[in-house]
């Protein structure tokens, strides 16, 4: 099947500030280079966006003390590289369009647990804001710099 016919993944991300409003980020299992990223996931079928992301920030954190500061308006989307399509989502997307959460962690940093029951990151930081065009794999940079415009705006 031919890249432009597969379609888009329907998908949630989660930023996740501390009470310094720095940026929960963690390091993926599947690629355990020096990149890291946000929470984020599908969106199940008949699944709302907010079940989405409360769900999904829970599968790869363990956090469930988060208050919702803002749902971002429309959608944002990254495309797969080349090498990754066919290979991530067992072929079936060429990339995601998400919807957006900026949430408050108001937990206990205990609480932050990886060692899920599918675990998909090894480690995870808390890091300035303007870091997070840096510290992301390179097919998502447009993304992470639309996200930290809306974060900015939000947070100063």
């Amino acid at each position: 099947m031919k890249r432009k016919k597969l379609p888009m993944r329907d998908g949630v991300g989660i930023i996740i500030l501390n009470k310094k409003n720095h940026v929960f980020v963690a390091k993926r299992k599947d690629n355990p280079i020096d990149k890291w990223q946000m929470p984020q996931g599908g969106v199940n079928s008949g699944e709302s966006y907010l079940s989405a992301m409360k769900r999904e920030l829970l599968e790869e954190t363990s956090i469930k003390s988060i208050e919702i500061l803002k749902e971002i308006n429309g959608f944002f989307e990254y495309e797969l590289p080349d090498n990754l399509v066919g290979i991530i989502w067992k072929g079936k997307f060429r990339g995601q369009r998400q919807k957006w959460f900026i949430t408050k962690f108001t937990g206990d940093e205990n609480e932050i647990n990886l060692s899920t029951k599918h675990p998909e990151f090894i480690e995870w930081k808390w890091i300035l804001p303007d870091e997070l065009p840096n510290v992301i794999v390179n097919f998502k940079k447009k993304l992470y710099l639309d996200l930290l415009k809306n974060l900015k705006k939000f947070i100063d």
